[in-house]
């Protein structure tokens, strides 16, 4: 065969294979990444949290800084009874809102305990022990705000012990108004959606236990943070230059 037509058919055959790949070398090609979509909320698009740890902290020495309290939040608790959903409120008590998604996205609260429901009053939770004694690993002061109280159903409130340096990671949500608890303990959210999942959950009374009675349990905590939409630059033109 003569050597220009051995050139040419090599040629020809590399520029078929750099058009046209083969089927298998296409069905290996790595597919583009997925972004996930926001959650829209009331109007506001929310973005769930990625979690800070893949196994379960239970002891920290403090919490770091993991919220902006500019931005919205919410919580979704999944319990066995379903879902209960709290508007957290990171402008009235920043470090308690701080707090609470910190051990959240540690895994802190998933399989804890509802320890202390009673009738007419508010679901306790927060405590991995179960005992109503147990904390993360650090206390912190009481942030206390007028204009929020225990004044109608569904408050999320911080649990604590006589001092006011001691709000952990218990926190508790009321059935009812409780106008005594207000200006004591730390207002830091609402329920939202969940009233008849939270009427449900287990009574229990640690003054009076119940050996066969077993406790609604917390299995995992989602955190929604508002997804701001970055605004375009104002010095973009908004249309075309006209060509010179």
């Amino acid at each position: 065969m003569p050597q220009i037509v051995l050139k040419t058919l090599r040629f020809t055959a590399l520029l078929t294979a750099v058009l046209f790949p083969s089927s298998a070398l296409a069905q290996t090609a790595v597919p583009s990444a997925v972004t996930p979509q926001p959650i829209q909320k009331d109007g506001v698009q929310f973005r769930e949290l990625e979690p800070l740890s893949s196994a379960r902290i239970l002891k920290f020495d403090a919490p770091k800084w993991v919220i902006d309290p500019a931005k919205a939040y919410r919580a979704v608790l999944e319990t066995s009874k379903g879902k209960l959903t709290v508007e957290l409120y990171p402008q009235v008590a920043p470090k308690t809102v701080n707090s609470f998604v910190f051990l959240a996205l540690n895994h802190y609260y998933d399989g804890v305990p509802f320890h202390r429901v009673l009738e007419n009053f508010m679901a306790q939770t927060g405590d991995p022990t179960g005992t109503g004694t147990g904390g993360p690993g650090y206390q912190f002061f009481v942030e206390l705000d007028s204009k929020y109280n225990f004044d109608k159903p569904g408050v999320l409130g911080m649990a604590r012990s006589s001092s006011l340096e001691s709000n952990g990671s218990q926190f508790f949500i009321t059935f009812v108004p409780y106008q005594s608890l207000s200006g004591q303990y730390t207002v830091f959210g609402k329920l939202l959606e969940g009233a008849d999942v939270l009427a449900k959950l287990a009574k229990v009374d640690p003054q009076n236990p119940r050996p066969d009675l077993k406790p609604d349990l917390i299995e995992r905590v989602t955190v929604l943070e508002e997804a701001k939409l970055q605004a375009a630059p104002a010095n973009l033109p908004t249309t075309e230059p006209a060509k010179k």
